[in-house]
């Protein structure tokens, strides 16, 4: 059993017991949290969307709040004399999918 779902504005495909790195979300670590965006489910075989979905919702936990690989930003321009640097990480959040209710 898999399902589609949407997250912070990002599709995810996610399965029971399975971890992602979603964009940073509100909640202490050990919080659970529900989203009801379920574009499509499949169970056995059987595959649901759209209307079929009303009602279904994907649980999950937040395992961790962390931060990504750091990113370099170099900007130049060739002999003007300027150069800048700068570096960005981005905040994710690690949830673990506990269940998905059709």
């Amino acid at each position: 059993m898999y399902a589609i779902v949407s997250i912070a504005g990002q599709q995810f495909k996610v399965a029971k017991d399975q971890q992602i790195f979603v964009h940073r979300l509100q909640g202490d670590e050990g919080a659970s949290i529900e989203f009801d965006n379920v574009l499509l489910a499949e169970n056995e075989g059987n595959f649901k969307l759209g209307t079929d979905l009303k009602g279904a919702k994907v649980s999950a936990k937040i395992v961790s709040h962390v931060k990504g690989d750091k990113v370099i930003v170099f900007k130049k321009k060739r002999r003007k004399g300027y150069k800048k640097k700068n570096g960005h990480r981005q905040q994710f959040t690690k949830i673990e999918i506990t269940g998905i209710t059709l």
